[in-house]
């Protein structure tokens, strides 16, 4: 999580706690505000802490309950600048690919169960060295800057330990866009789809294929990661984003779940990356 967020969020937790000590009725306890707002005491411990994100709903909660509305839009006004911690790729690349890795590593390790949903690209932690090249080098090109393209491979590379170790489970959701996409020679993909084809099976590996001509309940679209049930890491074009408030782990968990309905497993998913794996030898 990068400093500026989490300092932004510490002092928008102070801010919190200074309503709460200055109630226009008296101090309230934490556990008086949490049964004044119906929540658990944690919540009110984990906002205050800068341990959790809190939302616009929550702000103005806050601001009634503590006899102090008019401070609502402060408090959202602050909010706003930070709510959905966005990492700028421009900025964080400014001092290479590899530290920008590293950060997500940390937390990867801290996690026993990954979910993943993506919807052009073959996702890190299934990648061959090749194949993550060629991503990380049209990155590069794009946003300029992270010269140290190599040292973003390696990272991705030791990265895959982490599906070796024992009580660790990915689970992966890729739409077959995923399997065809040529932001790689034709044979750096071949390689990555007969990687696909070997991982299926494996107990730390769940691997769902969403075809083409499935019906989908949603559309297909915006790539993210679920770490455990306490973070979210999604993408876009300008930016990475770090959710770890409990109503956007559960949208992007309800996401998930809506997308895996329309997957295949196993032997169809084996017959699904075979289909595209022919397609690039009859070119």
């Amino acid at each position: 999580m990068s400093t500026d967020y989490q300092q932004s969020r510490s002092v928008l937790g102070a801010r919190l706690r200074e309503l709460r000590f200055t109630c226009p009725d008296g101090r309230l306890t934490g556990r008086e505000l949490a049964a004044r707002l119906g929540w658990p005491s944690s919540k009110v411990s984990k906002l205050e802490n800068g341990k959790q994100t809190a939302t616009p709903d929550d702000l103005r909660a806050w601001a009634e309950a503590t006899g102090q509305p008019e401070v609502r839009g402060e408090l959202i006004h602050r909010l706003a600048g930070f709510e959905s911690h966005i990492r700028s790729w421009r900025r964080a690349l400014a001092n290479g690919f590899t530290p920008l890795h590293e950060s997500l590593s940390i937390e990867i390790d801290r996690s026993t169960e990954i979910r993943i949903w993506e919807e052009a690209v073959v996702p890190g932690l299934l990648q061959t060295p090749e194949y993550a090249r060629h991503v990380v080098e049209r990155y590069a090109r794009l946003l300029g800057g992270g010269g140290d393209v190599e040292g973003a491979v390696r990272s991705r590379a030791r990265r895959q330990d982490w599906l070796y170790q024992p009580g660790r489970k990915v689970r992966v959701l890729m739409w077959e866009a995923s399997l065809r996409s040529l932001i790689c020679p034709s044979a750096v993909l071949a390689a990555q789809l007969d990687r696909l084809t070997g991982m299926i099976g494996m107990d730390t590996v769940e691997l769902g294929i969403v075809p083409f001509a499935a019906s989908v309940r949603i559309v297909p679209a915006n790539g993210f990661w679920l770490l455990d049930d306490r973070l979210v890491v999604a993408e876009d074009w300008h930016a990475e984003l770090w959710l770890d408030d409990d109503d956007n782990i559960a949208l992007y968990s309800k996401v998930w779940r809506t997308l895996g309905e329309s997957a295949v497993y196993g032997g169809e998913a084996h017959h699904v990356i075979s289909a595209a794996r022919r397609t690039l030898d009859s070119r």
